[in-house]
């Protein structure tokens, strides 16, 4: 089992928006590549962390399982316009994926 953990930081003043179009982008695109079946969370900094540091968690049974997602992604036209729309609230250069083994 495997955490899929995709962070961005929000400009200053824009962390609600980046909240409000991720939510968007939950509704509108993952509920096409099955978001329901990877425990999707949105969570943002509190303590220790940047508090305008933005994660979404998937929790995937295998890299496979990952792999087919990213595909499915990739194919809807919908996911590139919302990351054109994204990007102006974003800051540049922080958008990162890590994969983590959940031991069990």
């Amino acid at each position: 089992m495997f955490s899929a953990r995709w962070q961005i930081d929000a400009k200053f003043g824009h962390k609600q928006t980046v909240l409000d179009m991720m939510r968007q982008w939950e509704r509108e695109v993952g509920s096409q590549v099955g978001i329901a079946d990877l425990k999707f969370q949105i969570m943002t900094g509190s303590i220790g962390a940047h508090e305008s540091r933005i994660e979404s968690h998937h929790e995937v049974e295998s890299l496979a399982q990952l792999e087919a997602f990213f595909a499915k992604l990739g194919k809807i036209e919908a996911h590139a316009k919302w990351g054109k729309a994204l990007e102006p609230f974003v800051v540049s250069g922080t958008n990162v994926w890590e994969i983590y083994r959940i031991v069990e």
